[in-house]
């Protein structure tokens, strides 16, 4: 019995040393591919959507320390104020500006875009970063469903705004922040507003899809332009994403140890943005600052093509 007994101790002795040792080796792991490259970026102009919190505000402050001139693009300008002020202060880079960009309502997208093409002559990077996830059933300012309306068709919008302006100023990146949750997406065009059937989690991965997607077409049709399209996974992070959900955020309490922190999370956009060895690398997916595998339904050009054709409709532009 006494064995038995020695043999429990050792055990309960044993798991949190082993815990303790194998601490850095877990954290390692759970971080990730980093960014490696040296690139500056000074004279050149960068937007990043949803840059005051998260990953996004983790791109801008590594952006800005490389001499960008960053455009945080968001909803809540007193957040992204705050964010600016940090990043100006952390990185000694005062051109930090902020400018109020609404995904939800194409009126603000378009108020944004007309402003920045007047006071902003270039624009080699753009970073599609803002995101919702989760958001019980809601709708959008012109009538789309939330993950939707923000996630797809807003960038999309935003996207086509701006894409001359690239143009104009190639080589220019275009990078657009999807998910490995696109593997569990599909594109419903039957019941493409979640109308018929809504699960808060699934749209979400609808939109991450449609982001791969409309990266595929996007690549393809920009090419001979030098502006490039790529899409990328993050990681799970711990960040302010799952707000909408009481159980995620407990969740992502609990396992916060095993999630990357928002820097860590910010890598492979950041180095989508800058890396060298992707000047001319375009539709591609990347995860852990290295290529990752899509799934079938985001390798499909006809679905792609449809996205595109519909996005258009409901935004109400031509898009050729």
């Amino acid at each position: 019995m006494l064995n038995c007994w020695e043999a429990a101790l050792g055990a309960a002795v044993s798991i949190p040393v082993f815990l303790f040792v194998a601490a850095p080796y877990i954290r390692r792991y759970v971080a990730g591919g980093r960014c490696k490259s040296t690139a500056r970026l000074e004279g050149k102009v960068v937007i990043i959507t949803g840059a005051n919190t998260g990953i996004g505000k983790e791109t801008a402050r590594d952006l800005a320390r490389r001499g960008a001139r960053i455009i945080i693009a968001c909803r809540d300008i007193a957040k992204a104020e705050a964010a600016a002020s940090e990043i100006r202060a952390d990185t000694g880079n005062q051109q930090i500006i902020v400018k109020r960009l609404d995904l939800a309502d194409t009126k603000s997208i378009r108020e944004f875009a007309e402003k920045f093409l007047a006071e902003e002559k270039e624009l080699h990077i753009l970073i599609n970063n803002a995101g919702v996830m989760l958001c019980p059933y809601s709708k959008t300012a012109d009538g789309f469903e939330m993950h939707l309306g923000v996630n797809h068709l807003g960038h999309f919008l935003l996207t086509f705004l701006l894409l001359e302006r690239l143009k104009q100023c190639a080589p220019a990146r275009i990078v657009n922040v999807s998910s490995l949750a696109h593997h569990g997406g599909r594109i419903r065009f039957h019941d493409l507003q979640g109308e018929k059937s809504y699960n808060r989690g699934l749209a979400y991965c609808h939109s991450k899809l449609a982001n791969v997607l409309f990266t595929r077409e996007l690549a393809r049709r920009l090419q001979g332009t030098k502006v490039t399209a790529n899409a990328l996974h993050p990681g799970s992070v711990y960040s302010e994403l799952v707000r909408h959900s009481f159980v995620m955020t407990w969740l992502w309490k609990i396992f916060s140890f095993f999630l990357k922190t928002p820097c860590e999370g910010a890598q492979t956009s950041i180095y989508c943005a800058v890396a060298e060895e992707l000047d001319s690398v375009t539709g591609q997916y990347f995860s852990d600052c290295q290529p990752a595998y899509v799934s079938p339904r985001g390798r499909d050009d006809e679905t792609a093509k449809k996205l595109w054709s519909v996005s258009c409709e409901l935004l109400g532009i031509q898009w050729d």
